[in-house]
């Protein structure tokens, strides 16, 4: 078996024909029912459903909208798509037919595929609708083991990809394949686009950061619509490495899938290791005895939490990485950094990418100095479906605004101290939510923890720490979360002056809070 990573191939269905080639009998991936395929069966699946879409119409350039869990039948559409050359537009299962409904109606989508009633939703129903609506579109509900199927032998030929092979750390013009939508908390969803090149650039920044080998079993238990699914999908592609999938991440029945499989990478964030940490605390024996990383990434990450995970859960720890759906994976840790670099920091600039930081007034500051990150590289999308949007998400210099507040060090490593709008301004002094929410993050009593800013008509904004206590009947007081913080050396400006005690945050499927809902929530508290 090869374990050189695959990189001569010019577009997503050239790498599955390639993969297939390479090592058609590894396989390619296992869901919790132990249904698999492997690399070849993947391709001739693929085959197979691209000929059931072309007889229904599809071609080259076509956009078909898509909902679905993940499921084997999901990834194998992926790939059936791309070998007719559409356009794909893959859709969080969490949205509605607001968000749905304007997705597909920017995108002028020819096809939205649905799942029909699933964790308590009529999907069906929703698309139905949407399409009465909508001309041009047809919705399509698909099951498991319900994509079209029809002869490959009646396939076109394969569309053109890239002009040049895939090269690591180039920026390689291609073809739009893909419409990622970026959720919209008020405003309408934005639409990125973006190539295979571009999606395979976060590809393989995991590969090259973890040293990604077919001996290793990913753990893709985050939403296969999110740009992170595909990202994962081209670097097991890339480097030959299974996927261990469930449709959707419930800890009493995903960790058992996870620890059927032996997996060795356990993803996707601070929300799942979380989960990882209580069943482990739990149970009586290693759970996954063969991890050797827990790739983080979606939300910010406590330092301490890479301690815990390194401690209990074993392997080297916590690997986070930094990007957005517009730029994936900018920055990856990598099997090689200190502990300090792990826990501490979002990894090195993954290859290709440059950055410059930017002080909220508009000064470029030097490494290791604060300010909105902003970034060029391989993986960033070619600007929004909604041109007018690029002018306010571009600078003059085409680098892209991240709204991220951080670091980057003299060797290249990112450091995120939050979001430009995540800063609470209070009395005119400027507080971190991520630097107060660290610091909760290692008191006894806290599970979990965010920090918002409320409107305050004395001091502009209050901080609100919102806090999942460790045990329910001996939650955090407000005296002991003040005389913590003022012990562990915060400035008494910064603590929060409102605690609110909750079962849990209301996090979206990548495990970020959603912290408008909270501010909401508490506004008038």
């Amino acid at each position: 078996m090869s374990h050189d990573p695959l990189l001569a191939w010019t577009s997503l269905w050239d790498l599955v024909a390639r993969r297939a080639a390479s090592t058609p009998d590894a396989r390619f991936a296992i869901d919790e029912d132990g249904r698999s395929l492997t690399f070849a069966e993947y391709r001739d699946a693929a085959e197979r459903a691209a000929a059931g879409f072309r007889a229904l119409g599809l071609g080259e350039g076509d956009v078909v909208s898509w909902q679905l869990p993940t499921w084997l039948e999901s990834m194998v559409l992926v790939a059936a798509l791309a070998r007719l050359g559409v356009v794909q537009n893959p859709i969080l299962p969490i949205y509605r037919e607001r968000e749905v409904a304007f997705a597909v109606r920017q995108a002028g989508s020819k096809l939205l595929l649905v799942p029909g009633e699933w964790r308590g939703f009529d999907f069906g129903a929703m698309a139905g609708s949407i399409a009465a609506e909508t001309p041009g579109l047809e919705a399509m509900v698909v099951e498991r083991d319900g994509l079209p199927d029809a002869d490959p032998a009646t396939l076109p030929a394969v569309p053109a990809g890239a002009a040049t092979t895939y090269t690591p750390g180039v920026r390689i013009d291609a073809p739009v394949r893909w419409l990622f939508y970026t959720s919209g908390t008020t405003a309408d969803p934005k639409g990125a686009k973006h190539t295979d090149m571009t999606v395979a650039a976060s590809g393989f920044a995991m590969v090259d950061a973890f040293g990604l080998l077919p001996d290793d079993r990913n753990a893709l238990v985050f939403p296969f619509t999110h740009i992170g699914g595909a990202g994962w999908l081209f670097a097991g592609l890339i480097a030959g490495t299974p996927q261990v999938i469930v449709e959707g991440f419930v800890p009493a029945s995903t960790i058992p899938v996870l620890e059927r499989e032996r997996v060795t990478i356990a993803g996707a964030g601070t929300v799942f290791h979380l989960a990882y940490l209580d069943a482990q605390r739990a149970a009586d024996h290693p759970l996954f005895p063969e991890a050797r990383i827990f790739v983080g990434g979606g939300a910010a990450k406590p330092p301490q939490l890479h301690y815990d995970v390194k401690a209990e859960l074993g392997g080297i720890g916590i690997l986070s990485g930094y990007g957005l759906t517009e730029c994936p994976i900018l920055s990856m840790a990598r099997i090689t950094d200190t502990d300090d670099q792990l826990a501490n920091t979002e990894g090195p600039l993954t290859a290709g990418i440059d950055v410059k930081v930017v002080t909220i007034e508009g000064k470029v500051v030097g490494r290791g100095e604060e300010g909105e990150i902003r970034v060029k590289g391989p993986q960033l999308c070619l600007g929004y479906l909604d041109s007018s949007l690029d002018a306010d998400a571009f600078d003059e210099d085409g680098y892209f605004r991240t709204g991220d507040l951080g670091t980057v060090d003299a060797d290249g490593y990112v450091t995120i101290t939050g979001r430009l709008k995540d800063v609470i301004i209070r009395k005119g002094e400027n507080i971190s939510a991520k630097e107060v929410e660290d610091l909760l993050f290692t008191h006894p009593k806290v599970a979990d923890a965010a920090v918002i800013g409320l409107p305050d008509p004395r001091s502009g904004e209050r901080a609100c720490a919102v806090i999942v206590p460790a045990d329910p009947a001996d939650p955090l007081a407000l005296a002991e979360l003040f005389a913590f913080l003022k012990d562990a050396g915060l400035m008494v400006q910064k603590i929060p002056e409102q605690l609110e005690i909750v079962d849990v945050l209301p996090r979206n499927p990548t495990g970020k809070v959603l912290k408008h809902e909270l501010r909401k929530q508490y506004a008038d508290a």
